[in-house]
Protein backbone atom coordinates (compact mmCIF):
# COMPACT_ATOMS: atom_id res chain seq x y z
CA UNK A 1 0.00 0.00 0.00
CA UNK A 2 1.30 3.18 -1.12
CA UNK A 3 1.77 6.02 1.96
CA UNK A 4 -0.61 8.90 1.33
CA UNK A 5 1.14 11.67 -0.66
CA UNK A 6 1.98 14.70 1.30
CA UNK A 7 0.90 16.87 -1.29
CA UNK A 8 -1.70 17.60 -3.96
CA UNK A 9 -1.63 19.46 -6.88
CA UNK A 10 -5.18 20.33 -8.31
CA UNK A 11 -4.86 22.58 -11.65
CA UNK A 12 -8.08 25.10 -12.45
CA UNK A 13 -8.69 24.32 -16.00
CA UNK A 14 -11.39 26.62 -16.47
CA UNK A 15 -9.26 29.03 -15.67
CA UNK A 16 -6.64 28.06 -17.67
CA UNK A 17 -8.49 28.31 -20.89
CA UNK A 18 -9.69 31.52 -19.97
CA UNK A 19 -6.63 32.94 -19.39
CA UNK A 20 -5.02 31.40 -22.43
CA UNK A 21 -8.28 32.99 -24.97
CA UNK A 22 -7.38 36.12 -23.22
CA UNK A 23 -3.75 35.92 -23.76
CA UNK A 24 -4.16 35.35 -27.60
CA UNK A 25 -6.30 38.53 -27.99
CA UNK A 26 -4.01 40.44 -26.29
CA UNK A 27 -1.09 39.51 -28.50
CA UNK A 28 -2.70 39.77 -31.49
CA UNK A 29 -3.86 43.35 -30.27
CA UNK A 30 -0.30 43.88 -29.16
CA UNK A 31 1.20 42.47 -33.17
CA UNK A 32 -1.25 44.67 -34.97
CA UNK A 33 0.00 47.80 -33.01
CA UNK A 34 3.77 47.00 -33.25
CA UNK A 35 2.55 46.42 -37.04
CA UNK A 36 1.30 49.68 -37.05
CA UNK A 37 4.15 51.74 -35.05
CA UNK A 38 6.65 49.94 -37.66
CA UNK A 39 4.71 50.85 -40.74
CA UNK A 40 4.37 54.54 -39.61
CA UNK A 41 7.56 55.14 -39.17
CA UNK A 42 8.55 55.73 -42.60
CA UNK A 43 6.24 58.42 -43.17
CA UNK A 44 7.02 59.92 -39.55
CA UNK A 45 8.33 63.98 -40.08
CA UNK A 46 12.14 64.03 -38.63
CA UNK A 47 11.41 66.32 -35.88
CA UNK A 48 8.38 64.10 -34.27
CA UNK A 49 10.72 60.92 -35.14
CA UNK A 50 12.51 60.73 -31.52
CA UNK A 51 9.14 61.19 -30.34
CA UNK A 52 7.54 58.38 -31.89
CA UNK A 53 10.47 56.21 -30.99
CA UNK A 54 10.39 57.22 -27.23
CA UNK A 55 6.87 56.14 -27.32
CA UNK A 56 7.45 53.07 -29.39
CA UNK A 57 10.05 51.45 -27.01
CA UNK A 58 7.87 52.20 -23.50
CA UNK A 59 5.10 50.60 -25.99
CA UNK A 60 7.62 47.30 -26.40
CA UNK A 61 9.11 47.39 -22.57
CA UNK A 62 5.19 47.07 -21.26
CA UNK A 63 4.57 44.65 -23.72
CA UNK A 64 7.21 42.48 -22.79
CA UNK A 65 6.65 42.96 -19.02
CA UNK A 66 2.78 41.98 -19.81
CA UNK A 67 4.31 38.53 -21.83
CA UNK A 68 5.95 37.34 -18.64
CA UNK A 69 3.39 37.67 -16.01
CA UNK A 70 1.77 35.64 -18.24
CA UNK A 71 3.27 32.91 -17.17
CA UNK A 72 1.77 32.73 -13.53
CA UNK A 73 -1.85 32.48 -15.62
CA UNK A 74 -0.54 30.00 -18.11
CA UNK A 75 -1.74 26.98 -16.06
CA UNK A 76 -2.64 28.61 -12.35
CA UNK A 77 -2.52 25.39 -10.16
CA UNK A 78 -3.86 24.96 -6.49
CA UNK A 79 -1.63 23.16 -4.12
CA UNK A 80 -2.35 21.93 -0.53
CA UNK A 81 0.37 20.34 1.64
CA UNK A 82 -0.58 17.60 4.89
CA UNK A 83 2.30 18.51 7.86
CA UNK A 84 0.52 15.51 9.66
CA UNK A 85 0.96 13.12 7.23
CA UNK A 86 5.40 13.53 7.59
CA UNK A 87 7.56 11.13 10.01
CA UNK A 88 5.24 10.63 12.83
CA UNK A 89 8.59 10.57 15.00
CA UNK A 90 9.79 14.45 14.88
CA UNK A 91 13.28 13.12 15.07
CA UNK A 92 12.86 11.60 11.73
CA UNK A 93 12.36 14.95 10.02
CA UNK A 94 16.17 16.51 8.27
CA UNK A 95 17.87 19.27 10.02
CA UNK A 96 17.40 22.98 8.98
CA UNK A 97 19.32 26.21 8.38
CA UNK A 98 17.63 29.33 8.69
CA UNK A 99 20.02 32.20 7.48
CA UNK A 100 18.75 35.63 8.10
CA UNK A 101 21.19 38.69 6.43
CA UNK A 102 21.04 42.27 8.00
CA UNK A 103 23.89 45.30 6.71
CA UNK A 104 22.99 48.53 8.47
CA UNK A 105 21.86 48.96 11.64
CA UNK A 106 20.89 52.36 11.11
CA UNK A 107 18.56 51.15 7.93
CA UNK A 108 18.20 47.73 9.36
CA UNK A 109 16.48 48.64 13.40
CA UNK A 110 17.84 45.92 15.71
CA UNK A 111 14.68 45.33 17.52
CA UNK A 112 12.83 44.66 13.95
CA UNK A 113 15.56 41.66 12.84
CA UNK A 114 15.72 40.51 16.49
CA UNK A 115 11.64 39.86 15.47
CA UNK A 116 12.65 38.03 12.99
CA UNK A 117 14.82 36.12 14.63
CA UNK A 118 12.51 35.79 16.70
CA UNK A 119 9.63 34.15 14.14
CA UNK A 120 12.57 31.73 13.08
CA UNK A 121 13.94 30.01 16.46
CA UNK A 122 9.89 29.62 17.48
CA UNK A 123 9.12 27.88 14.78
CA UNK A 124 7.04 24.53 14.71
CA UNK A 125 10.13 22.32 13.98
CA UNK A 126 12.14 19.94 16.52
CA UNK A 127 14.34 22.43 17.96
CA UNK A 128 17.27 19.87 17.69
CA UNK A 129 17.42 20.09 14.01
CA UNK A 130 16.68 23.82 13.39
CA UNK A 131 19.80 26.11 13.57
CA UNK A 132 19.52 30.20 13.11
CA UNK A 133 22.03 31.85 11.63
CA UNK A 134 22.26 35.67 11.76
CA UNK A 135 24.99 37.38 9.34
CA UNK A 136 25.80 40.90 10.18
CA UNK A 137 27.99 42.68 7.74
CA UNK A 138 27.90 45.74 9.23
CA UNK A 139 30.18 44.13 12.34
CA UNK A 140 27.71 46.00 14.76
CA UNK A 141 28.40 45.73 18.92
CA UNK A 142 25.09 46.80 18.95
CA UNK A 143 23.20 44.19 16.91
CA UNK A 144 25.06 41.31 18.72
CA UNK A 145 23.96 43.02 22.34
CA UNK A 146 20.34 42.58 20.79
CA UNK A 147 20.69 39.28 19.82
CA UNK A 148 21.69 38.02 22.95
CA UNK A 149 18.57 40.17 24.36
CA UNK A 150 16.54 38.01 22.05
CA UNK A 151 17.75 34.75 23.08
CA UNK A 152 17.46 35.63 26.65
CA UNK A 153 13.91 36.78 25.84
CA UNK A 154 13.66 33.62 23.51
CA UNK A 155 13.40 31.28 26.87
CA UNK A 156 9.86 32.28 27.58
CA UNK A 157 8.91 33.20 24.66
CA UNK A 158 9.55 29.71 22.91
CA UNK A 159 7.53 28.01 25.83
CA UNK A 160 4.40 30.25 26.01
CA UNK A 161 3.89 29.82 21.76
CA UNK A 162 4.41 26.10 22.16
CA UNK A 163 1.85 25.45 25.04
CA UNK A 164 -0.79 27.86 23.91
CA UNK A 165 -0.33 27.23 20.54
CA UNK A 166 0.40 30.64 19.31
CA UNK A 167 0.28 30.85 15.15
CA UNK A 168 1.28 34.72 15.29
CA UNK A 169 5.35 33.75 16.67
CA UNK A 170 6.59 37.35 15.82
CA UNK A 171 6.68 39.25 18.99
CA UNK A 172 5.62 42.93 17.16
CA UNK A 173 2.81 41.51 15.37
CA UNK A 174 1.60 39.36 18.13
CA UNK A 175 1.09 42.09 20.30
CA UNK A 176 -0.33 44.76 17.75
CA UNK A 177 -3.64 44.68 16.20
CA UNK A 178 -2.56 42.48 12.81
CA UNK A 179 -2.36 39.74 15.28
CA UNK A 180 -5.13 37.32 14.77
CA UNK A 181 -4.74 34.98 17.90
CA UNK A 182 -6.75 37.62 20.47
CA UNK A 183 -9.90 36.64 18.13
CA UNK A 184 -10.11 33.43 20.15
CA UNK A 185 -11.49 33.08 23.31
CA UNK A 186 -8.68 31.94 25.61
CA UNK A 187 -8.69 30.50 28.93
CA UNK A 188 -7.60 32.93 32.30
CA UNK A 189 -4.27 30.95 32.59
CA UNK A 190 -3.36 31.91 28.97
CA UNK A 191 -4.18 36.11 29.60
CA UNK A 192 -2.29 36.01 32.97
CA UNK A 193 0.91 33.96 30.90
CA UNK A 194 0.39 36.78 27.85
CA UNK A 195 0.44 39.80 30.58
CA UNK A 196 3.31 38.24 32.12
CA UNK A 197 5.47 37.55 28.05
CA UNK A 198 4.31 40.85 27.29
CA UNK A 199 5.64 42.49 30.37
CA UNK A 200 9.05 40.60 29.29
CA UNK A 201 9.25 41.84 25.97
CA UNK A 202 8.24 45.47 26.73
CA UNK A 203 11.68 45.11 28.96
CA UNK A 204 13.41 43.50 26.10
CA UNK A 205 12.77 46.52 23.85
CA UNK A 206 13.57 48.61 26.28
CA UNK A 207 16.75 47.16 26.63
CA UNK A 208 17.67 47.91 22.83
CA UNK A 209 16.62 50.92 23.13
CA UNK A 210 18.95 51.46 25.83
CA UNK A 211 22.00 50.13 23.88
CA UNK A 212 20.88 52.15 21.07
CA UNK A 213 21.52 54.90 22.98
CA UNK A 214 24.42 53.86 24.36
CA UNK A 215 26.24 52.46 22.05
CA UNK A 216 27.10 54.11 18.59
CA UNK A 217 25.36 52.19 15.17
CA UNK A 218 28.24 53.67 13.16
CA UNK A 219 29.71 50.69 11.33
CA UNK A 220 33.83 50.50 10.38
CA UNK A 221 34.69 50.01 7.15
CA UNK A 222 37.25 47.25 8.51
CA UNK A 223 35.24 44.45 10.14
CA UNK A 224 37.12 41.22 11.48
CA UNK A 225 35.45 38.20 11.34
CA UNK A 226 34.12 37.01 14.02
CA UNK A 227 31.73 34.06 14.94
CA UNK A 228 29.69 33.65 18.02
CA UNK A 229 27.28 30.84 18.86
CA UNK A 230 24.84 32.45 21.24
CA UNK A 231 22.96 29.41 22.30
CA UNK A 232 25.01 26.01 22.78
CA UNK A 233 22.43 22.83 23.21
CA UNK A 234 25.00 21.40 25.53
CA UNK A 235 24.50 24.52 27.96
CA UNK A 236 23.67 23.29 31.44
CA UNK A 237 21.53 25.90 32.01
CA UNK A 238 19.10 25.23 29.55
CA UNK A 239 18.82 21.95 29.87
CA UNK A 240 18.45 22.54 34.06
CA UNK A 241 15.19 25.10 32.52
CA UNK A 242 13.96 22.01 30.39
CA UNK A 243 14.12 24.74 27.63
CA UNK A 244 14.54 22.93 24.10
CA UNK A 245 15.68 26.22 22.07
CA UNK A 246 17.32 26.09 18.40
CA UNK A 247 20.97 26.60 17.95
CA UNK A 248 21.85 30.92 17.53
CA UNK A 249 24.56 31.78 15.65
CA UNK A 250 26.34 35.30 15.29
CA UNK A 251 28.49 35.75 12.11
CA UNK A 252 30.29 38.60 10.76
CA UNK A 253 32.64 38.45 7.81
CA UNK A 254 35.78 40.38 7.58
CA UNK A 255 35.50 43.08 5.19
CA UNK A 256 38.61 45.38 3.76
CA UNK A 257 37.95 48.35 1.55
CA UNK A 258 39.95 46.70 -1.67
CA UNK A 259 38.04 43.29 -1.92
CA UNK A 260 34.90 42.96 -2.85
CA UNK A 261 32.04 41.33 -0.69
CA UNK A 262 29.26 40.78 -3.25
CA UNK A 263 26.50 42.16 -0.41
CA UNK A 264 24.49 39.73 0.32
CA UNK A 265 24.98 36.68 -1.83
CA UNK A 266 28.49 37.56 -0.49
CA UNK A 267 27.08 36.95 3.03
CA UNK A 268 24.72 33.65 2.21
CA UNK A 269 28.27 32.48 0.97
CA UNK A 270 29.93 33.20 4.35
CA UNK A 271 26.70 31.67 6.28
CA UNK A 272 27.23 28.92 3.82
CA UNK A 273 30.76 28.21 5.10
CA UNK A 274 29.68 28.65 8.90
CA UNK A 275 26.93 26.49 8.57
CA UNK A 276 28.90 23.39 7.24
CA UNK A 277 30.96 23.41 10.31
CA UNK A 278 28.51 23.83 12.65
CA UNK A 279 25.23 22.09 11.82
CA UNK A 280 25.65 21.36 8.29
CA UNK A 281 22.20 20.86 7.10
CA UNK A 282 20.76 19.33 4.12
CA UNK A 283 18.08 21.90 3.98
CA UNK A 284 18.57 26.29 3.94
CA UNK A 285 15.66 28.53 4.69
CA UNK A 286 16.31 32.43 3.80
CA UNK A 287 14.74 34.98 5.17
CA UNK A 288 15.08 38.45 4.86
CA UNK A 289 15.46 40.85 8.02
CA UNK A 290 13.28 42.54 8.28
CA UNK A 291 10.18 40.26 7.03
CA UNK A 292 8.96 37.03 9.74
CA UNK A 293 7.46 33.74 9.47
CA UNK A 294 3.80 34.15 9.59
CA UNK A 295 2.90 30.39 10.32
CA UNK A 296 4.89 28.40 12.75
CA UNK A 297 4.33 25.39 10.20
CA UNK A 298 5.77 26.87 7.04
CA UNK A 299 8.98 25.11 7.69
CA UNK A 300 7.26 21.41 7.89
CA UNK A 301 4.94 22.69 4.93
CA UNK A 302 8.30 23.12 2.64
CA UNK A 303 9.41 19.41 4.00
CA UNK A 304 6.37 18.35 2.37
CA UNK A 305 7.38 18.95 -1.23
CA UNK A 306 10.88 18.51 -0.43
CA UNK A 307 9.90 14.37 0.94
CA UNK A 308 7.60 13.81 -1.21
CA UNK A 309 9.68 11.40 -3.63
CA UNK A 310 7.75 11.59 -6.49
CA UNK A 311 8.52 15.21 -6.52
CA UNK A 312 11.81 15.99 -4.67
CA UNK A 313 14.68 14.41 -7.39
CA UNK A 314 13.21 17.31 -9.54
CA UNK A 315 12.68 19.53 -7.00
CA UNK A 316 15.37 22.72 -6.44
CA UNK A 317 13.61 25.26 -3.96
CA UNK A 318 10.68 26.13 -2.30
CA UNK A 319 9.32 30.07 -2.27
CA UNK A 320 6.66 31.45 -0.16
CA UNK A 321 4.94 34.53 -1.10
CA UNK A 322 6.13 37.59 0.92
CA UNK A 323 2.88 39.80 2.38
CA UNK A 324 4.18 43.00 2.87
CA UNK A 325 2.69 45.73 5.30
CA UNK A 326 2.76 49.45 6.02
CA UNK A 327 3.27 50.34 2.04
CA UNK A 328 1.84 53.37 2.30
CA UNK A 329 0.88 56.06 5.04
CA UNK A 330 -2.25 56.98 2.42
CA UNK A 331 -3.53 53.78 1.67
CA UNK A 332 -7.08 53.20 2.11
CA UNK A 333 -7.34 49.41 1.83
CA UNK A 334 -5.24 48.84 5.46
CA UNK A 335 -1.38 49.40 4.09
CA UNK A 336 -1.44 45.51 3.55
CA UNK A 337 -0.93 43.39 0.33
CA UNK A 338 -2.61 39.75 1.63
CA UNK A 339 -5.72 39.87 -0.38
CA UNK A 340 -3.51 38.30 -3.36
CA UNK A 341 -2.30 35.28 -1.00
CA UNK A 342 -5.85 34.27 0.55
CA UNK A 343 -8.04 34.28 -2.53
CA UNK A 344 -7.96 30.10 -2.67
CA UNK A 345 -7.52 29.98 1.02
Amino acid sequence: MEPLPLHLCKPYKLSSILNRLYSLIHVTALTSLIYYRVSSLASTPLASLPAQLLVFALELLLSLLWLLNQAYLWNPVSRRVFPERLPENEQNLPAIDVFICTADPKKEPPLEVMNTVLSAMALDYPSKKLHVYLSDDAGSALTLLALRQACAFASSWLPFCRRFGIKTRCPKVYFSNLNDDHCFTRSVEYEKERVNIKRKYELFKEHIRIAEEEKSSATDKINPSIVEVIIDKSDDEVRANQVEMPLLVYVSREKRPPHPHHFKAGALNCLLRVSSILSNSPYILVLDCDMFCNDPTSAKQAMCFHLDPKLSPSLAFVQFPQKFHNISSNDIYDSQLRTTFQVHS
